[in-house]
């Protein structure tokens, strides 16, 4: 199998066609204007030096080293061998609330991006493990499902914010069926949960999932952002600018505050951990120690094909070559007079 590391590089090769007719273009703009100054006749009286045949060989050159060039630098590499590596880790859902009450900022620079710069960084640790998250409000819908991919992870994260889930509210309980339905339990791994919520206004049925995580060993962890005291939520216009803040019906700037102990008590039922979000420590980082505890389990394997760089087979001729073409001269030599005396006395 071959494969080129840096393929972009191959475009340039769409630069030959454009030298020769660059070349091809100069050429006929020289002989044109050697014609008008003198005669055809005259030409070998006046440059006896001269040969249009060495000039197409050094061009020819010129080209070939430049193409061998082009192709090292796009890096060929050979597949050497196919080897099945197996894949090892646990799997771990996130839920993310992405209702407006996280719009609020006493947790900088909100509650939702503090959770987010999180998981993005959880994601860089991650070797092995398979991640998943699930986002919700109202309702809950599945963001991205279980999966090793950690750069597809990073942008389908990149892309979470309050408009992911229309349904407004903070459905606790639906997140939780809906991670549970989402786990594959065929594969023998070991499984969490980690629910990252303000935990105000919840909803579903939170204490049957709860128990259907404990039969299925799925550990439920819990992470709290927000005060107790209650905070408004800012709300901004199109450009950016806050303009204000949320107010219910009766034009009251509405507070939302932690439900702390909705979250402890889940975190207990699910044989897990509660943490208070902050703005200093990562709550995250705390949970993947508590994760990297958990024995890792065998969930599958994939074929991996090893590659050999191959750039200097054509790296060192390309040098020579140019090198070559640079010492080479423009002026006759002995063979190449004969040469074109030959072709000169074939034409006649």
């Amino acid at each position: 199998m071959i494969r080129f590391a840096n393929s972009d590089y191959i475009y340039l090769l769409w630069l030959l066609p454009i030298l020769i007719v660059v070349y091809w273009y100069t050429f006929k703009k020289q002989n044109n204007i050697l014609q008008k100054f003198a005669g055809v006749k005259l030409h070998e009286i006046l440059f006896p030096e001269r040969s249009l045949f060495k000039s197409a060989i050094k061009f020819g050159i010129f080209l070939f080293g430049l193409t061998l060039l082009i192709i090292a630098v796009a890096n060929p590499q050979i597949g050497t061998k196919i080897e099945d590596v197996k894949q090892v880790g646990i799997d771990v859902y996130i839920l993310l609330d992405v209702s407006k009450s996280m719009a609020a900022e006493d947790i900088k620079p909100s509650r939702l991006e503090k959770a987010r710069f999180e998981i993005a960084k959880l994601i860089q640790k991650l070797e092995g493990d398979r991640i998943g998250l699930i986002v919700f409000s109202g309702q809950a819908f599945v963001q991205f499902p279980l999966t090793s991919d950690y750069a597809a992870a990073n942008l389908f994260l990149n892309a979470v914010d309050f408009n992911s889930v229309p349904q407004p509210g903070t459905n606790i309980g639906a997140s939780l069926e809906l991670a549970l339905k989402s786990f594959r339990y065929d594969d023998g791994t070991k499984k969490a949960i980690v629910i990252i919520t303000d935990g105000e206004d919840h909803g579903g049925n939170i204490d049957g999932a709860l128990s259907e995580a404990d039969s299925k060993e799925v550990a439920v962890y819990a992470i709290g952002f927000g005060s107790q005291s209650g905070t408004p939520i800012p709300v901004y216009n199109e450009s950016g600018t806050q303009i204000g803040y949320k107010k219910d019906n009766q034009g009251q700037i509405v507070l939302t505050k932690l439900d702390e102990e909705t979250l402890k008590s889940i975190a207990n039922k699910g044989n897990g951990k509660y943490y208070r979000g902050s703005n200093t420590e990562d709550e995250l980082d705390k949970i993947y120690i508590d994760l990297a505890k958990i024995q890792e389990t065998e969930y599958g394997s994939k074929k991996v094909t090893e590659f050999e760089d191959r750039f200097h087979y054509f790296l060192f001729p390309a040098i020579f070559l140019l090198i070559a073409e640079f010492m080479m001269t423009s002026k006759r030599t002995k063979w190449i007079a004969k040469f074109e005396q030959m072709k000169k006395g074939e034409l006649k």
